[in-house]
């Protein structure tokens, strides 16, 4: 009694105002912003630790993969039925699903019965409550008239903590809402109800999904709002989902892509991340609880729970005399008499004070207006708590999926249900507010689920459905990519005759076999200053390289690159050459040498047939040049007749070659053993040096010349001849050999291995039915046969919802640069729909993934082919001197070797798998068109000096 005195009489001046009487009361239950966003930081550090399969076991929050994919796109379609268990009724349902359903694409329309659960089934046997389940699905087929002929697909809405290795299997971690049936714990539930199903005997089905209800409820405004992704719950339970990166979940295999993940919300706090925000009467209601210790934040926001959280603070206020002048009623003193539905009543605009006395009253009560006041409040500031606990979960939740996509705001939409959430009427517009207020750099829109949990099982099975159709159709496209090691065998027997037959001086040969006059390698005695000139893909560019004296190995660089215009690659080639020449004159000018007459050696990176080593002749263009009366001239010869015309300068041009043969002869300058040049750039290409005496159409030239030295008198030439000695047979001569392997295929030979994406891209290029090998392989085209899938796959259906964006349409638009950064490791898919979003291809996270693989199969056939070939080569050089074993170093150059993140590698295995008796180092060019050039420009005139 002296406790009550002392209350009542701390309280006495506060009499006159209920609400601040109840205020100082509960002042533990009020929370200030700063405090939930305290609360929201600890959650998210509680998702992070459910997250981690080192520390899931201990957390609190256990992040449950759920193996949902995707959400709804709109497409799904099929006929399914549905259970639904979760509360104190279940729900039978059969759903039709989209157009082939006679209904409006993305449209449903379910049938559907509700059975009551008999009181003694949720803690009776777990058989029992399976079997009273199959039961109810047997009697809706009867009632509903559904055949029973056909095998039915079913979706299974279980709305308990299951831990979930695929979509159709889950064990039960833990019963909640009262449930607690004997011999499920640890089960697999799904392999529970076929049991069920079985025993009962008449119906099949096919168990195709289990979801929890926050899943589904996810699921089914999914369908709506593509923005949808994630669920929550506020009913007799709470629970929230969402859609996370699978790169972060590690109970999962795999990184491409996002999975929902059940948060299993309401178990928050059980490891005391909320014990200072408990207030006494939490700690009573849990303690008389049928699971004590857990479930906390459940227990704090959850609509099983919130009118016995009032009932308790009304009864400590009455009995120390705050209400009812101290009389307290057995009623009152009764569990559950105070429900959810109690709150909500006491709460409403207009009655709330009529019912919050019809509520005491019916609790055999005699309340004054005050204490309706009063009460009213308690009420009030319960479930106010309630939905601020739910909005620092929640906003934890944006938080965390706007920081996995590294977004400065995020548009989001949250799928509701619950019965709290449905019927309280003040709860939704507090929700919304506080989440609002916590994360004001969020769009967060909240829609209200129409029959979520049940209609949503049968969207996650036909998504999985559309999933799984989908799957099989990308992989049969994949699959035209894929090439088998028999099929490179051919590939590398192919090549190999291509080689041989290019190299006689009968008979034609799609690998052209261009002898390029330059008879060695650097031996490092390379001195003085070269001009080095390169007309690639895309650039001319002007270099001054000086070979230092007294430093082996030693250069310095001074380079300009200049841009190619597209109107100059394919107008006239006195255009070309003159615009070349002016490009030289800067550079010249640039440098302060204009008066000075240079050695230069000139890389002219198109197939071109030699006479001499300064001496070439344009066979055919290749990489999106065009120029005309270019082809069938001396590209020399053309050079030195437009720095004629301009009259400001003079050049000695020494040697004319091909970029592969720069690039051999740049890194040979670094590692005397490489003798093989490998471009896979813009193009693709390959050179190598060749005994000399295999090159019989070089025999005809000469021959037919009626000059130069034969092949025997140069056998005679000393070690300053052309002629240079290897490793194996003695005495063997060589030559460096312009393979321009691109033209493989151009027999049809490679018919066996080409797509119809690859015919397409063929037949819209410049140069249809040439250069098929370099078509397969090379960056100018691999981005274009990217794009010609994507093209495919959206016309099916199957990619950027089936529609062909105007952007997808326009060649060259998807470059091969875009596979190496796409490919990228380090790239999350959120970059890779960036890049996509720029090229004006607006694409989900399915979409990226299908991207990504598509980008994938491309490159990945290239470096096999690639590989194939380098193996047909090093194989010809192990045979040609005799060797068991050869070790031979390729110099390699171009964009996409270098930049690709995965193409090197899979070149380099190729090469080991089909050549196993040869060892191959690939050394990176560090300015192999540049340097390679002013070194040959230097061999020469060192032959020319003795």
């Amino acid at each position: 009694m002296f406790v009550v005195h002392i209350v009542a009489s701390f309280f006495s001046k506060l009499q006159e105002d209920p609400t601040k009487k109840v205020d100082r009361f509960l002042y533990g239950m009020h929370l200030h912003d700063d405090q939930l966003s305290d609360i929201s930081a600890r959650f998210q550090a509680e998702m992070k630790k459910g997250l981690s399969v080192e520390s899931n076991a201990t957390a609190a929050l256990k992040m449950l993969p759920t193996h949902v994919r995707s959400t709804p796109d709109g497409s799904e379609k099929g006929e399914f039925l549905a259970l639904d268990l979760g509360g104190s009724r279940f729900k039978v349902l059969q759903v039709k699903v989209g157009e082939a359903m006679g209904i409006k694409k993305g449209g449903v329309e379910m049938v559907e019965k509700t059975y009551p659960i008999p009181k003694e089934l949720p803690r009776g046997r777990g058989t029992e409550l399976f079997d009273h389940v199959s039961e109810s699905l047997k009697d809706f087929l009867h009632e509903k008239n559904i055949t029973l002929e056909k095998k039915h697909p079913l979706a299974f809405t279980f709305s308990f903590p299951c831990e979930q290795s695929s979509l159709n299997q889950g064990l039960l971690l833990n019963w909640t809402k009262n449930f607690r049936a004997g011999g499920l714990q640890g089960k697999d539930v799904v392999q529970a109800l076929r049991g069920a199903i079985d025993r009962i005997g008449g119906v099949d089905v096919e168990v195709l999904a289990m979801v929890n209800d926050t899943v589904a409820t996810m699921m089914t405004c999914g369908l709506d709002d593509q923005h949808c992704e994630v669920g929550l719950i506020i009913g007799t339970g709470t629970n929230a989902c969402y859609m996370e990166e699978l790169r972060h979940i590690d109970l999962v295999e795999g990184d491409e892509g996002r999975m929902c993940v059940n948060t299993e919300l309401g178990a928050f706090g059980d490891d005391g991340a909320l014990k200072d925000y408990i207030t006494e009467f939490d700690r009573d209601l849990d303690a008389a609880s049928d699971n004590p210790g857990k479930q906390i934040l459940e227990k704090m926001v959850g609509g099983m729970y919130l009118g016995e959280l009032v009932r308790l603070v009304v009864l400590k206020m009455a009995k120390l005399g705050l209400l009812f002048t101290g009389h307290v009623s057995n009623a009152l003193r009764t569990k559950g008499t105070v429900t959810t539905e109690h709150v909500a009543a006491m709460e409403e605009y207009k009655n709330g004070l009529n019912n919050t006395r019809d509520l005491l009253m019916d609790l055999d009560l005699i309340p004054t207006l005050d204490d309706c006041v009063a009460v009213q409040h308690v009420s009030t500031i319960v479930s106010f708590r309630s939905s601020n606990l739910v909005s620092a979960g929640l906003a934890a939740i944006l938080t965390r999926m706007k920081q996995n996509r590294n977004l400065r705001t995020l548009r989001i939409t949250v799928g509701v249900d619950g019965t709290v959430y449905k019927t309280h009427p003040q709860y939704p517009n507090r929700l919304h507010k506080v989440v609002r207020r916590l994360l004001p750099e969020c769009h967060v829109r909240f829609v209200l689920s129409d029959s979520g949990s049940s209609k949503g099982a049968a969207l996650v099975s036909a998504v999985a459905q559309r999933l799984a159709s989908r799957r099989r159709q990308v992989d049969a496209t994949l699959s035209l990519f894929r090439v088998s090691r028999e099929q490179l065998q051919l590939v590398r027997t192919r090549m190999r005759t291509g080689l041989e037959a290019g190299l006689k001086s009968k008979g034609s040969s799609a690998v052209k076999m261009l002898p390029s006059f330059v008879y060695r390698t650097p031996d490092g005695s390379e001195r003085g200053k070269y001009l080095a000139l390169h007309l690639g893909e895309t650039n001319f560019r002007a270099l001054l390289v000086n070979f230092k004296r007294g430093l082996q190995h030693n250069s310095r660089l001074y380079n300009k690159i200049y841009t190619v215009p597209q109107e100059i690659k394919q107008g006239s080639g006195e255009e070309l050459f003159d615009y070349m020449a002016q490009c030289i004159g800067d550079f010249l000018d640039y440098m302060g040498m204009k008066d000075a007459r240079l050695p230069a050696g000139f890389t002219f990176s198109f197939p071109c047939e030699h006479t001499a080593v300064d001496k070439g002749t344009l066979v055919s263009w290749s990489k999106g040049f065009k120029a005309t009366d270019c082809e069938g001239h001396d590209v020399v010869s053309m050079l030195r007749e437009a720095i004629k015309r301009r009259n400001e300068f003079d050049l000695d041009v020494a040697a004319v070659v091909n970029d592969t043969v720069a690039t051999m002869m740049s890194c040979a300058h670094e590692d005397p053993r490489c003798e093989i040049g490998l471009i896979i750039g813009t193009g693709c290409n390959v050179c190598y040096m060749e005994e000399l005496q295999n090159v019989e159409k070089n025999q005809r030239k000469t021959d037919e010349r009626g000059e130069g030295t034969t092949e025997r008198e140069e056998e005679k030439t000393d070690d300053g001849g052309e002629g240079e000695r290897t490793e194996g047979r003695a005495g063997t001569l060589k030559m460096c050999i312009n393979t321009e392997w691109g033209g493989l295929g151009d027999d049809g030979s490679l018919d066996d291995i080409i797509t119809p994406y690859d015919i397409e891209v063929d037949q819209n290029s410049l140069n249809p039915g040439r250069q098929r090998f370099e078509k397969l392989t090379s960056g100018l085209y691999l981005g274009e046969v990217v794009r010609q899938v994507l093209l495919d796959l959206t016309r099916g259906g199957l990619l950027f919802r089936g529609k062909v964006s105007e952007a997808l349409k326009t060649p060259g638009i998807f470059r091969s640069n875009y596979l190496s950064h796409i490919e990228s490791d380090r790239l999350a898919l959120l970059q890779v729909r960036t890049i996509l979003q720029q090229l004006g291809l607006g694409s989900s996270c399915d979409d990226s993934i299908i991207v990504k693989e598509v980008c994938g199969a491309v490159s990945r056939r290239a470096a096999q082919l690639c590989g194939a070939g380098m193996a047909a080569v090093v194989d010809k050089i192990r045979e040609n001197r005799g060797l068991d074993h050869l070790n031979i170093t390729v110099g390699v150059d171009g964009t996409l070797y270098k930049l690709h993140p995965h193409l090197s590698g899979i070149l380099q295995e190729t090469v080991r798998d089909l050549a196993p008796q040869c060892t191959v180092t690939f050394l990176p060019s560090e300015e192999g068109s540049g340097k390679g050039a002013a070194l040959i420009a230097a061999v020469a005139r060192q032959k020319l000096e003795m």
